[in-house]
């Protein structure tokens, strides 16, 4: 039997490679990973996401995003965003289950997603972010904003084919839909009451990925629940909105707490929930570059202790600035309902003013204690004891209430002889003779 000639081997080669689509990529096995995104949006759902794309990248699996929020920070949002768009796999996001809602930045998330689902009776919209300020939460009319907000999700409509005149109301009118109305005016693709109902009607769907096209082969698919690690766990505990701004309250007031008293303790424990807090509110967005700022501001307390002595001008100054700054350190944009940032401003306001008035008791007290004569002073005038014989030229010690003191006096003293404290001298008490000032 003849052999093929090489060079019709390679010829056979390049029309196989030419009639393959180029970029086509197909899941590597049937499993699909879900991820719930529930509660608010926050750092705490950037790493979640971030962590999941992640693994479904490598792996090469679909991802279904199952939402239930009532919005976030406006930050969080964007940063969810920009990692489905580089995601190598699709991200199907779904609003689930049944009664949940989607709003706000669950609507931005969810307008961006390569496949968009609905459960029954779900809702998506009220778009327009709403600002905190120190009379309470508004609704965000400047229309630069508004017009940067509308454009960005009306162009994610229409980068995935979806209703760009409804992206743009859901920004400029708070419109809401349910999930029939979004399927009926083409806000999402699919309805489904189930995660398996979800699965056969996405089989089949070729969507664009930022690495190419991605054929979902999720019929009969394995479904795979993430877990979030130890360190998104943690992150949870701290990075729900009010959470944090208790966390960050009362690190400022232990930090300063601390710093005004003597001793190691408050303003170390102080300076980690302060970080903690920054990390949970969004300020501090690497969460390692946090956490080497608790090391390094922790080195700074205990060297700083050294040469900050008490409570003075600087603390009355820093206690200011911090109860201004705890108000302005979240972001003012949210794209969250109204009613819960109006929640969330309540709190704010509450906790700084019962821990400030609790630091403030405290601080009062310290500084109190602080005024109040020194312990030696006190006893003075008091009575010793005499207990090694004391003259003008050599120095004894006393007896007074169990502990024994060196003094010395200008006069002769005799073991047993009662004698009384006039002053102090170093660590030296001066006596004399209870009998001389009887005389």
């Amino acid at each position: 039997m003849a052999k093929p000639h090489p060079p019709i081997l390679c010829l056979a080669l390049i029309f196989l490679l030419s009639i393959i689509p180029v970029g086509l990529v197909h899941a590597s096995s049937q499993r699909v990973l879900v991820v719930k995104l529930e509660g608010t949006i926050s750092t705490m759902s950037v790493e979640l996401v971030n962590e999941a794309l992640d693994y479904a990248g490598t792996d090469n699996i679909p991802v279904i995003l199952v939402l239930n929020t009532p919005g976030g920070s406006l930050d969080s949002t964007f940063r969810i965003i920009e990692l489905i768009e580089a995601s190598r796999v699709p991200v199907v996001g779904y609003v689930y289950p049944r009664g949940s809602k989607a709003w706000s930045a669950g609507t931005y998330i969810i307008l961006s997603t390569h496949v968009a689902a609905m459960a029954p009776f779900t809702i998506v919209g009220s778009g327009q972010p709403v600002t905190l300020l120190f009379g309470g939460s508004e609704p965000v009319t400047d229309a630069k904003t508004i017009n940067a907000l509308t454009a960005f999700l009306a162009e994610r409509a229409r980068m995935h084919g979806r209703n760009e005149t409804a992206a743009e109301l859901f920004v400029k009118e708070n419109l809401n839909l349910n999930d029939e109305k979004a399927e009926e005016y083409g806000v999402i693709e699919v309805t489904a009451a189930s995660i398996p109902e979800l699965l056969e009607k996405i089989d089949g769907l070729r969507v664009t990925t930022a690495q190419g096209d991605f054929t979902i082969n999720s019929r009969d698919a394995d479904v795979l629940n993430w877990s979030p690690s130890l360190r998104i766990l943690v992150l949870k505990a701290f990075s729900e909105p009010m959470i944090a701004l208790l966390i960050l309250t009362v690190g400022i007031y232990s930090l300063l707490f601390g710093l005004s008293t003597p001793g190691l303790g408050a303003e170390v424990v102080g300076s980690i929930l302060l970080i903690l807090g920054l990390i949970g509110v969004g300020m501090i967005r690497n969460i390692n570059i946090g956490g080497l700022i608790l090391i390094g501001l922790g080195s700074v307390l205990l060297f700083a202790e050294l040469f900050i002595p008490g409570f003075g001008i600087v603390g009355g100054a820093g206690l200011v600035s911090t109860l201004i700054g705890s108000l302005l350190i979240f972001p003012r944009e949210w794209l969250v309902s109204e009613a819960w940032l109006n929640t969330l401003y309540l709190v704010s306001i509450i906790i700084p003013l019962f821990l400030g008035g609790f630091f403030i008791f405290v601080a009062y007290k310290v500084i109190q204690a602080r005024r109040k004569p020194p312990f030696l002073r006190g006893f003075i005038g008091g009575e010793g004891e005499v207990v090694e014989e004391i003259t003008p030229e050599k120095e004894g010690f006393i007896l007074y209430h169990g502990e024994y003191w060196k003094a010395k006096s200008s006069e002769t003293l005799k073991p047993k002889q009662t004698v009384l404290i006039t002053r102090k001298q170093g660590p030296v008490l001066i006596v004399h003779s209870k009998e001389t000032e009887e005389k």
